[in-house]
């Protein structure tokens, strides 16, 4: 096999050049691609990390307001101003920061880079390759999004130790819950919305997903 024939097999990531310089400067021009494989030029999509976490941090906020709402109205309170004075004096900054540095760190740059891949791997806009990008979307990305949250979270609250049972007892009813919710949507994704902004879409789905993840794993 050739080194043409290796590449294209390889999702075509690699194409061999004869020429040396035209081999470098094609790694030049490519090492601006935060989804890029080739030249070491990794570029952090700041862009998307950003708007994962701002939305990220919706979703949190609006998790423990309603957390807190709820008690508020269990407890026989009724001034709604002093109510809301006192959701918003008890907020928990230091898990809206978890939860925030998560879509920054994790969700915005992680996510960014699988739609690349997906649409380097099966770039066709036909019916079998969306199905492709929604069935590995959920076996893949689901799976990962769910272990890497729970850990960083666990990890910020010092419960590592407590790891493990978390797994055992939210992670697969949070897959599940999330099959229904994420399948739909991914649909939507991989079908009408362009690459540029296929972050941005599934960003402000996670605005409802993140308040579920949010009141889950704070239980």
């Amino acid at each position: 096999m050739d080194a043409i024939g290796f590449g294209n097999g390889f999702c075509g990531f690699w194409k061999w050049d004869p020429k040396p310089d035209t081999r470098r400067r094609r790694i030049r021009s490519n090492s601006g691609s935060p989804g890029s494989a080739v030249g070491g030029g990794y570029q952090f999509p700041l862009k998307q990390a950003l708007t994962a976490a701002s939305l990220t941090l919706t979703g949190d906020t609006i998790a423990q307001l309603s957390n807190r709402w709820n008690k508020a109205k269990e407890s026989g309170e009724n001034a709604s101003q002093d109510v809301l004075s006192k959701l918003l004096s008890e907020h928990d900054l230091l898990r809206a920061l978890r939860m925030t540095s998560y879509g920054f760190l994790f969700y915005g740059p992680g996510s960014f880079a699988w739609y690349q891949l997906l649409d380097h791997c099966l770039p066709k806009p036909n019916v079998q390759n969306l199905m492709l990008k929604v069935l590995l979307n959920q076996v893949v990305l689901g799976p990962c999004v769910i272990a890497v949250i729970f850990a960083w979270n666990n990890l910020w609250q010092q419960k590592l130790s407590e790891l493990p049972e978390k797994y055992k007892r939210d992670a697969l009813p949070t897959l599940l819950y999330g099959f229904r919710f994420w399948i739909p949507v991914s649909v939507l994704n991989f079908w009408v919305v362009p690459l540029p902004a296929r972050v941005g879409f599934m960003s402000m789905g996670s605005i409802f997903w993140n308040f579920y993840l949010s009141s889950t794993m704070n239980k």
